[in-house]
């Protein structure tokens, strides 16, 4: 798949998700033995991602503690929700595929923002713009993720298309070496078939000189007779 695929696809898949990750429901959650009243947003994304992305989203509000997921901000500065400091209170829990995050601001003496109330619509506004956040930083990260894959492989291809440049040239030098081999071993042929010529002369010439002194060795031998 291209890069224009991956980001067609990863458009396609945010759209989806929009509807289902853009839906906020007003409820309870009870950390640490503790029962909250507040607001919860279901994401196709990963806990760990989501946990992730949450940490950095939530910083502008204040130092967070965090323990397995619950995040705690004394004093929260979130002037979209409430002109005085909250306490805010959120925990993120789910799995590789879907991960729920639940908030509750405690605007003092238990008083939660709920449905109904004036701060409501910015708290599930927090949660949505969150949402639509962690949906696009998924989707830059699939198409990034693409991209370097595509990238990867393409300098895979190249660095093949090198290997296989040296092994033509090298087999454009073994050709040539092995040609001059063809042609100094023609050459030796033919010296070779020149010399059994020159061997069968001298193999006559020798049974001749051969002849000549055994005659001469008899003709020597007779005269003692």
């Amino acid at each position: 798949m291209n890069f224009r695929n991956i980001l067609v696809s990863a458009g396609l898949l945010l759209a989806a998700y929009s509807t289902q990750a853009q839906t906020v429901y007003a409820g309870e959650q009870t950390i640490d033995k503790q029962v909250y009243k507040g607001l919860f947003l279901t994401i196709p994304l990963s806990d760990k991602q989501v946990e992730k992305d949450w940490e950095e989203y939530i910083k502008p509000f204040g130092r967070a503690a965090s323990s397995r997921g619950t995040y705690r901000i004394t004093t929260a500065d979130m002037k979209d929700v409430s002109a005085e400091p909250v306490n805010f209170t959120s925990q993120v829990k789910g799995n590789k595929k879907s991960t729920t995050i639940f908030t509750a601001y405690d605007l003092g003496g238990g008083n939660y923002v709920s449905a109904g109330n004036g701060n409501y619509d910015a708290a599930d506004k927090l949660l949505k713009d969150f949402a639509a956040k962690s949906l696009f930083n998924d989707e830059v990260r699939v198409a990034e993720d693409g991209f370097n894959e595509s990238q990867k492989n393409h300098q895979k291809m190249v660095k093949k298309g090198e290997t296989l440049a040296r092994d033509i040239e090298n087999n454009k030098k073994e050709k040539e070496k092995l040609l001059r081999k063809i042609d100094e071993n023609a050459k030796e042929l033919e010296q070779l078939l020149k010399d059994v010529e020159t061997n069968k002369v001298d193999q006559t010439t020798a049974m001749t000189d051969m002849d000549n002194k055994r005659k001469n060795v008899e003709t020597v031998k007779a005269k003692k007779q």
